[in-house]
């Protein structure tokens, strides 16, 4: 294939880009994490969420969640833990 200078500054500048290209999704490859999930639901109240998001939407679905599970844990006795490093690591299986 024949190239003028043009056609050379047009390529160098196309493979340029997709170096840069290139090092970027290797970046963001490199910074994946684990998506884990917060609570491991039983499949039948998967479903039923499923269910609910769909009749109801899923704001509404979320927020009923969001309050139940808030009061549950309100319950509970954890203002002194520090997730720190460990966020989501079963320090006990109780």
């Amino acid at each position: 294939m024949k190239a003028n200078e043009k056609d050379y500054k047009i390529y160098s500048d196309a493979i340029d880009q997709i170096q840069q290209g290139n090092e970027a999704m290797i970046d963001l490859f490199n910074a994946l994490e684990d998506d884990v999930s917060l609570v491991d639901f039983k499949e039948d109240v998967a479903t039923n969420i499923a269910k609910a998001k769909k009749k109801y939407g899923n704001d509404m679905v979320n927020s009923k969640i969001n309050t139940l599970v808030g009061e549950m844990l309100s319950w509970l006795d954890i203002e002194d833990v520090d997730l720190g490093e460990e966020e989501g690591e079963d320090e006990q299986d109780t």
